[in-house]
Parts: structure tokens; sequence; C-alpha cells
């Protein structure tokens, strides 16, 4: 920039000089320059424009600020209210994909072959789909058959698999369909209800009435099992149906062959302050008064850790190392407390752990190439199986942690 001067050498202005003109107030004299007399004659605009978007800014800024503040203060106590609200969070059935008309054709939309879809109703109003996947053996014989010979197939002698999925979606939720798959190549039937509520399934949920869904589908599979072995698998939210459902048929006096629990949680309260989705609210006051005792007081609680005590079938427990759902530590607790709870019979208590590194996290320990030795292990009651070997860890029979992936073995 150029900028004159006098005979002597002394700059008529500079850039210094001109900013604290700029910046004085209006009465005081700058110097004579007619450079610097005009940008002090547009200094009054200048600096109303900046401070009107300043103040338009911070207004904006702060009506920002007050909303998400009074949102987040306003969310408990809403919840509080409608505790409805918390239930759809709990179950998160509202979401209904795929289809009706997917969920008929499991083969066609789901690559299920020699699966059936059908429907059972435990109660006036209540519709169940069910699905049912015969062993891969079967799988050629299947076609074209009509739904007695899937019925008969049951008493073939061959394990069954009752399988409780987890909240949202549906019984094809695309890493159950992947689980089915597994399981069929195993040479187990598998049956996958989706509870009241849930897919193309009619009618309200409650812990109740989703373990009432869980029992009459048990039922159904006894009525037609015969002598074939008959274990429960829950995931998730399911682990929490399955063994409601347990304890159910201990006392009518019946007894699964075991029972699986993928990636469980020991109880709702815990599973809500450790959900992700909580993570916000976690040190808010009151936290139970305000998203538990609401779902308590409508008889949802999900007391696995107080429930699963009383259960004397054979267990086998699932819980990948990186569930960021479901954190490890609850389903490494209730391996321990099982193993407390049954002194003299640990051996009937397992605990498969998934490395991190797999990034199996909450859904996908299907993927694990090991899962069919460790199932395969548990359901035909041995200490090993195919190669798989479980020993002795932390004073307790039974617990295993795969190699890491990729590792020798895998």
């Amino acid at each position: 920039m150029f900028i004159p001067r006098l005979p002597w050498g002394r700059a008529w202005f500079s850039p210094r000089r001109l900013r604290r003109c700029l910046t004085a107030p209006p009465a005081v004299a700058c110097n004579s320059s007619p450079l610097v007399h005009s940008a002090a004659a547009r200094r009054p605009q200048f600096l109303m424009r900046r401070e009107r978007i300043r103040t338009q800014v911070m207004k904006h800024a702060r009506r920002c600020f007050l909303f998400i503040l009074g949102f987040y203060v306003l969310v408990p106590f809403i919840v509080k209210l409608f505790p409805t609200i918390a239930m759809k969070l709990v179950f998160n059935n509202f979401v209904r994909v795929p289809t009706t008309e997917q969920l008929v054709d499991p083969e066609t939309h789901f690559g299920l072959n020699h699966t059936r879809n059908f429907y059972i109703q435990p109660e006036s109003g209540v519709t169940l789909g069910v699905w049912h996947t015969v062993p891969a053996s079967l799988g050629q014989q299947a076609r074209g058959k009509d739904s007695g010979w899937y019925e008969d197939s049951l008493g073939s002698g061959r394990p069954i698999i009752l399988y409780l999925h987890g909240n949202a979606a549906s019984r094809a939720g695309a890493y159950r369909v992947q689980l089915y798959k597994v399981i069929s190549a195993l040479d187990y039937h598998i049956v996958a209800v989706d509870y009241r509520g849930w897919g193309d399934s009619v009618g309200s949920p409650s812990e109740v009435a989703i373990t009432e869904d869980a029992f009459t589908t048990y039922k159904w599979i006894v009525a037609r099992s015969q002598k074939s072995p008959l274990f429960v698998w829950g995931h998730s939210l399911g682990s929490g149906v399955a063994t409601n459902l347990a304890v159910q048929i201990n006392k009518e006096g019946g007894q699964l062959d075991g029972l699986v629990l993928e990636s469980p949680f020991t109880n709702l309260r815990d599973e809500i302050r450790n959900h992700p989705m909580s993570l916000i609210y976690r040190f808010f006051p009151a936290f139970d008064w305000f998203f538990v005792k609401p779902l308590e007081d409508n008889g949802i609680r999900f007391a696995i850790d107080e429930k699963l005590v009383h259960v004397t079938s054979r267990l086998l427990l699932l819980h990948s190392r990186d569930d960021p759902v479901v954190p490890y530590h609850m389903g490494l607790k209730l391996y321990l407390l099982m193993i407390v709870a049954r002194p003299h019979h640990s051996d009937t208590v397992r605990f498969a752990s998934f490395p991190a590194a797999c990034g199996y996290r909450h859904q996908h320990i299907w993927r694990d190439p090991r899962l069919p030795a460790i199932v395969r292990s548990f359901v035909e009651n041995s200490k090993e199986s195919n190669g798989l070997e479980w020993r002795r860890a932390k004073g307790a029979d039974f617990a295993w942690t795969p190699p890491p992936c990729g590792g020798p073995g895998v």
C-alpha cells in the first residue's frame, strides 16, 4: 500500500494510525489526511453492521442453546409421564421392515431354502409369525413338501433350537438369517418366532406377553418333537425372554436340554445405564426414577441375574469383548454368578468370549468360524468336539476364549 510522506520522511498516516483512528470514539480527531477522514466517516456504518451481525449470531446461538437445554431437561419428564415411550424404546418394534409380503416367502427374499412360514395364535387377537428351517441334510427332501411334512420332521431326533431374537426389526434381520444358516448347516432344526408387535405378528408387547409368546411356541414344538433334544437360544433382549421361558418351563415340571444366551445383560436397569443412548443422561439427577422406574412400574424388568440362578438347564453364554450395546462385563458377571450358584455342577455352565479384534460387536458372533464347534460341543454335551477343547480357566470349568481372528485354529 502506497503511503504518502512529508519531505522530511514522516508518513501522513500509517496502517497502525488508521486502525487506531477507526477504533477511536467519534469525537477524537485522527488526522488531516483525506483517506483517514474518509475511513473515519465510514466507521460508524461499519461498526453498526458488525454489531448487528454479532447481535443476531448471539441471539440465534442463545436460542439454540436454550432449545437444546430445554429439550435435554424435558425428555426425562416426558418419559416419566408417558412410560409407553420408554417401552417403545426398549422393544424398538415400531419399524416394520421387511414387509409382510417378504416374510411370507423366506426362500425367495432371504435365501432360506427349506424354510416354512406359518402362524400360531397364543390367544384371541394375537398372531405370531414363525419360521421353521429344517436341517441342511433334509433340504432336498423338503422341496415341495407341505406343512405336515415339516411338522413331522421335528420328531426325527435331530436337535431343535428355538430362537428368540432381540429388540428391533423381525425374525428376518440380516444377521439373524445368517445365524439360521449356520445352525441349519449343523444339521439342527431352528424355529424363529416374532413376538407380538414385531414383524407380521399382531398384538401389543410387554415382558409377560412376549414371554407367553415364547412359551406358546415352545409348547407347539414339544407337541411335535417327540424325543428330539430342544434348546432355547436368546440374543440380547431375547436372552431375557429365554431366561423367563426357562424358569417357567422348570416351574411347570419341564426341562430344556440347554439354554444359549448370546450377548446377555444382567438386568434391564443395568442395561439402560450402560446403553449408548443413555450416555448424555447417565449422570442426570434421579436417573433411575425418570428412566427405569416407569418401566418397572409397568412390569418390564428382565432381571436375568435374579432368575437365571433358578434355571437347571445346561447353559452356554456367548459374548464379544467389543460389544457396544451390552457390555462384555455383563455376560462375564452372569457366568461367574452361575458358577457360584452351581458349585458342584460347574461343568453345566460354559462361557465363550470372542476377542475385540474380530469386530463381532453386538450382532455378528455368527461370523466366527469356531462357532459351529462351540455350539456342537454344547449340544452334544461333550468336553471335546471337532478339535475344540474346553479347558479350566480362573477356577471354573468350561470357559473358553477362541484364538485371535485369523490365528491358529481359525
